[in-house]
């Protein structure tokens, strides 16, 4: 027997995450001794805020060291409930909210406890790098809906009639997206769901965690709000609203994200949890509560200071021969178009790979279900963007 054949057959059904292992990668160099900037990973560089970490201090002075309710503490589940309705127009009580270490963790809850073997998942393309993965993990077929930047990477209503057959059971959406930042607007959502009307047996997965940071005029959009008939608590609700605070409140490390859904799903992400993690950290769940329900008015100022790295970065790479990027409504990610450079390259992956020569870390688009490109973060302070996106012009010179 080979190593490859003791492991399940669903964990060799999955790839590791190429986004974390460039990550992965840049440290490593970096700990060698390499300058490398590293543009690979989603993650904000302000730092956490002090009234966050003093709620996180103050939990362990009063040795909050114990378990919690598995579903997470009652503070912070009425935390959450209060950002789903102030923050996404969402009404839900804390009885139909869990809180996971991380929304990457509700995710894969939500999927596994949903999907069997033959089952299929919608997933617009480009997508996230553990969406695909996760449902694979879960036995299911994965069924790309492919995007372009003309089309703002959104899908259409006649694209999601084309794909949802009799064995299709979620559709993945990410507003604003990672890695295109694409914004669903209400009323794209509402021809989305004109669709899924027609198809009662389709569940709905709105990944929301970059909210906060959506740069297109008006409020956000989320699929709970704009067909609240499909986001019923009871046996009919069929859509799971994700968030969380690693990306809007920089606290990526504490690993919380919260989920909001009907009781059958969340009840059933709860009893998987129970045998999985527990509760999430104790002290980030504190955390997480005063982010929730502390002041909100810095996040204006970030989202400023995003956009205006966006505008700097999205005029830079254009400039460069061979590469060019759309303007990205939302997130702080954008995609870049390399395909006058595929000759030179081959592929993408080998792209990315020069990149890192030149002491540049991203990521390539094929990661994404993309191709002939790669994604940058410009969640990193400007000095750090200038020198990276020289650095990328100077590799194609």
């Amino acid at each position: 027997m080979t190593n490859a054949t003791k492991l399940s057959a669903a964990i060799r059904r999955i790839a590791p995450s190429r986004t974390n292992a460039m990550t992965d990668h840049a440290i490593a160099l970096r700990a060698a001794g390499r300058d490398i900037i590293s543009l690979s990973v989603g993650e904000p560089d302000f730092p956490t805020p002090d009234h966050v970490k003093a709620a996180a201090k103050a939990a362990l002075d009063a040795n909050e060291t114990r378990y919690t309710a598995v579903a997470g503490t009652a503070a912070l589940r009425e935390a959450a409930a209060l950002h789903f309705h102030r923050d996404l127009g969402i009404a839900t009580p804390p009885a139909q909210v869990i809180a996971s270490a991380g929304g990457k963790q509700a995710i894969f809850h939500a999927l596994m406890v949903t999907l069997d073997p033959g089952d299929e998942v919608l997933i617009p393309a480009p997508w996230w790098v553990s969406y695909p993965e996760i449902a694979r993990f879960a036995g299911a077929t994965v069924v790309p809906m492919h995007t372009d930047a003309a089309g703002g990477f959104r899908i259409t209503p006649e694209q999601l009639e084309a794909a949802i057959g009799t064995r299709t059971r979620w559709l993945m959406l990410n507003s604003p997206g990672n890695p295109t930042g694409a914004v669903y607007s209400a009323a794209d959502l509402a021809a989305l769901a004109n669709v899924l009307r027609r198809h009662p047996h389709v569940l709905v997965l709105s990944d929301d965690i970059y909210a906060p940071l959506r740069y297109t005029p008006g409020d956000h959009a989320t699929m709970a709000v704009v067909a609240p008939d499909l986001a019923g608590a009871d046996e009919t609700g069929r859509v799971l609203t994700v968030s969380g605070v690693s990306k809007s409140h920089a606290m990526t490390g504490f690993r919380i994200g919260v989920a909001t859904g009907p009781t059958w799903l969340i009840a059933a992400m709860s009893k998987l949890q129970s045998h999985n993690s527990g509760n999430p950290c104790s002290i980030a769940q504190a955390a997480a509560v005063a982010a929730f329900n502390g002041p909100q008015a810095f996040l204006l100022d970030w989202r400023d200071r995003f956009r205006a790295r966006r505008d700097r970065v999205v005029a830079a790479i254009n400039a460069i021969p061979g590469l060019s990027t759309p303007v990205p409504d939302g997130a702080f990610y954008c995609m870049i178009d390399a395909t006058p450079l595929m000759g030179r390259f081959g592929d993408d992956e080998a792209l990315v790979m020069h990149l890192l020569d030149h002491g540049v870390a991203v990521v390539a688009a094929s990661a994404f279900g993309g191709r002939d490109g790669f994604r940058i973060s410009f969640a990193a302070d400007e000095t750090k963007l200038d020198t990276a996106i020289a650095r990328i012009a100077g590799a194609f010179a």
